[in-house]
């Protein structure tokens, strides 16, 4: 007969007290009804389950002295969770509810520091941690943080269930790949956090970053699907640069972004220099978030030529930064970091509207106005209404505008970018593919949309010719004939190459050869003094 504890007693959530052999020493008759039995068992493990998996778990969960929790199928269509307490001397605290149990004192605790999809702590526990080692003076201690590769794209094409299947599968490997008495801990989301005491020795932590990565590497079987995600860890421990227990977790995050920085499925442990790193990037973020305001952006125009008649047909827009003590900052840095941080959509906006605006004072009105668009911008149906209000706001014929966007727009294979596309071109705008061949393996997105251009990359261009090159330029100006589009070569810097292209057969033609990125300003002067390339050279 298991004893019964008044104090378990008078309580309505189910609650027992097993010892290290799974033993049920004390358990309340709320247990008993959520397991929906009449007579316990003599071992917690014994319980009837309807899955032998479910069992396996519940058996392989025990194993670990610390706390942890457990949903399981108890019954078709109905689940029960375990939330197991820490082994302390010899015995250990187990909870069963349907959900959360009631917040009485003595469940509270344990309930709220437990996220019950893996069984890992939460930030709740991780802070309870941070207080015991303190209390206990601790030299020496490390995080682990873990952020999956890739996690987003499972939810967006399988689902929410199938994320939380995988997610509590990558809970089963960094368990087994841990410690006992390492506390894990589920962030929120993707991440999680391996917070280990007394830890002296860099190497092994390294060793076990290197392990996880490659164990969460490894494909995932969910619901038939095989699944390939990856992980990026950072490691920051007190033997290391870090010398404060509360520092630990963000420095750890700074070393997590150093690692996906550096290419992603890999690890990288906090060095003190990636601190003054992470406050200059936060005040470049923060003049970036400003410079719109504070109207610090302005375009420059780049002519593109018709190669065929010698003469100027448009202009290219390109986005300068001129800061009050930065100088001129590259578009090559602060636009990745525009998109990252969300501001891409409105920089891209201004740029849309600006250019539509400054391509009205052009005397000739058959000149064109292209902009680039980041594949950010068509990540919603805003880029369509950005457009309509710059040619309506300036007034600009709708033909005389092109968008310019690269192959990595294609990546996904999205209807609703197709979409946007095909609105944007019911509103009489060019759409032109930049940057050809560097990108995007297959060709099939240039059957499925009516391109007005085809832009050669300058990498291409400015190769040390060669017959291999001159072969790939030839294929792309080819294609760009057979398919009805116009072909413009950018980062043209020389005579030979300008030659070169003519007779091959390219359209127009963009480069420093011809003339460099101009303030609006300046486009009517060059205009009057342009001299085609070829009659220059002569």
């Amino acid at each position: 007969m298991i004893d019964s504890v008044p104090q378990l007693e008078a309580l309505a959530t189910g609650i027992a007290i097993i010892n290290g052999d799974n033993v049920i020493v004390h358990a309340n008759t709320a247990f008993a009804r959520r397991l929906n039995v009449d007579a316990l068992p003599y071992r917690l493990t014994d319980i009837d389950l309807p899955e032998a998996r479910s069992r396996d778990l519940l058996e392989w969960q025990l194993r670990d002295i610390g706390e942890s929790a457990l949903t399981v199928a108890i019954a078709p269509g109905r689940s029960l969770t375990f939330y197991i307490g820490a082994q302390r001397e010899g015995q250990r605290l187990i909870i069963a509810a349907s959900g959360w149990p009631h917040r009485d004192e003595s469940t509270r605790d344990l309930a709220a520091q437990l996220d019950p999809l893996t069984g890992f702590g939460n930030r709740l526990m991780y802070a309870e941690r941070l207080r015991e080692f303190e209390a206990m003076g601790t030299k020496a201690a490390a995080v682990l943080i873990i952020d999956l590769d890739h996690f987003k794209q499972v939810n967006d094409t399988l689902g929410h269930g199938t994320g939380d299947e995988l997610l509590g599968l990558v809970a089963q490997r960094i368990r087994a790949s841990t410690r006992g008495n390492d506390t894990l801990i589920r962030l929120g989301g993707d991440e999680f956090v391996v917070l280990i005491p007394e830890e002296k020795h860099c190497e092994g932590l390294e060793a076990l970053a290197g392990r996880l990565v490659n164990l969460l590497g490894r494909p995932f079987l969910v619901n038939g699907h095989q699944i390939n995600i990856g992980a990026s860890i950072g490691v920051a421990t007190l033997v290391g640069d870090s010398d404060q227990l509360q520092d630990l977790l963000r420095h750890a995050d700074l070393a997590l972004y150093e690692a996906k920085h550096r290419g992603r499925a890999g690890h990288y442990v906090f060095q003190s220099p990636l601190e003054q790193r992470a406050f200059d990037r936060r005040e470049f973020e923060v003049d970036l978030r400003r410079a719109l305001g504070l109207r610090q952006f302005t375009l420059h125009y780049q002519p593109q030529t018709s190669i065929a008649d010698r003469r100027v047909t448009g202009f290219e827009a390109l986005i300068r930064w001129e800061h009050p003590t930065r100088g001129r900052v590259s578009p090559l840095d602060f636009i990745p970091l525009a998109e990252e941080i969300g501001e891409i959509a409105a920089i891209g906006r201004w740029v849309i509207r600006c250019a539509c605006e400054e391509a009205m004072a052009w005397q000739d009105e058959r000149l064109s106005v292209a902009v680039n668009v980041s594949p950010a911008q068509f990540a919603d149906d805003t880029i369509v209404d950005a457009v309509r209000d710059a040619l309506d706001h300036s007034g600009l014929a709708p033909a005389r505008l092109e968008l310019e966007i690269t192959e990595g727009l294609f990546l996904e294979e999205s209807e609703s970018i197709m979409r946007r596309l095909w609105a944007i071109k019911e509103l009489g705008v060019a759409v032109a593919i930049d940057d050809f061949g560097t990108g995007y393996a297959s060709l099939g997105y240039l059957n499925s949309f009516p391109f007005s251009k085809i832009k050669i990359d300058k990498s291409f261009i400015q190769a040390e010719p060669s017959p291999r090159a001159k072969a790939l330029i030839s294929g792309i100006l080819a294609m760009g004939s057979n398919l009805g589009m116009a072909t413009t070569a950018e980062g043209i810097e020389t005579l030979e190459q300008y030659t070169q292209l003519e007779h091959d057969g390219c359209s127009l033609a963009q480069g420093y050869y011809i003339a460099r990125p101009m303030p609006a300003g300046q486009i009517a002067d060059f205009l009057e003094r342009f001299c085609p390339p070829t009659a220059r050279a002569s």
